[in-house]
Order: structure tokens, then C-alpha cells, then sequence
């Protein structure tokens, strides 16, 4: 199997103190960047999503401007375009990154394989081309963009292992749930040392 690591919304308004920030963010930054130092030669690709937003507008209802957000499906304004909040985490090594997919811009969009690189390609794109058939799945937020992530890679026919150690979750209970539905949908969900 040639396999890639999938990097999910390691970003600075998802970790901790930023507008939609997670506990363990942090740590789970830290511990992406000491797995690519450890495992990193087992990648054929390493590909980072970052949400991107558009800072005008509700970004296709996305943002709750004019009412309270629900948060399930519109949420606080963050990770907009150029802002510090939009960069990756201090603690992740954006430089181990060969492919950077931008999500978002201007609509909802929870998958990694909803966004395009600076180029205009998709994931799918990018996958074919190097004969990838494998992902390891990482990154935040458990039930939110890394469930819908590797959803979609095992929709797209890939093998997926999700690396419990290297995700962070919104809720305790959602995390558990969605880990657990991806492990009845087909991928593994495995330890990951970080």
C-alpha cells in the first residue's frame, strides 16, 4: 500500500484559546510533529487541510453573524483567510506538509476533500495521481472535519486508519460516537504514539 498522512484543521482558532478551541489541541499538534520526526519515511504524501473562510459574509450560513450560534451547523467566525487564527498551531511542523488544501472559502466545509490547493486540485486529484490507496487520518475535531475526512477517503475507496492519540475532539461523547462510526464504516482506528 503507498499511504499518505492526512493532517485535519491543525490551526491555531482550533486549539486551545482560539474562537472555536478544543482541549488538547495543543497537544495534539505537538504530537503530529513527533510522529512525522518518527514515522515520517512511512508517507508517501503528508497533505494539511486549514479551514479558510472568506472574511465577508456568513460563508454559506457557516458563520452565525446575526443570531447565536447552534453549533452543529453554524458556529462563531474563525479561521478566516490571513488571520493568525487561520495558521497552523506553533507546535505543528508545517514544513514536514508537501500539499496544503485550503477549505471553505466562502461555503461550509468539513472534509479535506472539499478543499483545493492553491492550484485549484482536489484531494481526489492529488491521491490518483500518486497511486495512494492508503490514509492515516489526524487532526482536529474528532466529530466535526477528521470524521468527515476519513468518511470520505473510505467513500473515495481508500483504506483509512484514524490514530486516536493524534486527533482532539469538540465533546467527549460526539469524539467516542464518531470514532466509533468509522470503525463500522471501515476504517481502523488505531493507538498513535505522539
Amino acid at each position: 500500500m503507498t499511504r499518505a498522512l492526512l493532517i485535519i484543521d491543525v490551526q491555531n482558532d482550533f486549539t486551545e484559546g482560539g474562537a472555536l478551541g478544543v482541549d488538547g489541541g495543543a497537544a495534539v499538534a505537538a504530537g503530529i510533529t513527533a510522529h512525522l520526526r518518527e514515522a515520517g519515511d512511512d508517507y508517501a504524501l503528508v497533505i494539511a487541510s486549514r479551514d479558510w473562510h472568506d472574511a465577508e459574509g456568513d460563508n454559506g450560513g457557516h458563520f452565525a453573524r446575526d443570531a447565536d450560534p447552534d453549533f452543529v451547523t453554524t458556529w462563531p467566525v474563525h479561521c478566516v483567510a490571513g488571520t493568525a487564527g487561520a495558521e497552523y498551531h506553533p507546535a505543528l511542523d508545517a514544513g514536514a506538509v508537501d500539499v496544503h488544501v485550503r477549505k471553505g472559502q466562502g461555503v461550509p466545509a468539513y472534509s479535506i476533500f472539499e478543499g483545493t490547493t492553491e492550484e485549484g486540485r482536489t484531494l481526489a486529484q492529488l491521491l490518483d495521481e500518486r497511486g495512494i490507496d492508503a490514509v492515516d487520518v489526524v487532526g482536529i475535531a474528532t466529530d466535526y472535519c477528521v470524521r468527515a475526512s476519513a468518511l470520505d477517503a473510505l467513500g473515495a475507496g481508500r483504506s483509512v486508519r484514524v490514530l486516536e492519540g493524534l486527533v482532539a475532539g469538540v465533546a467527549a461523547e460526539s469524539s467516542r460516537a464518531a470514532l466509533a462510526e468509522l470503525a463500522a464504516a471501515g476504517a481502523e482506528v488505531v493507538p498513535a504514539d505522539g
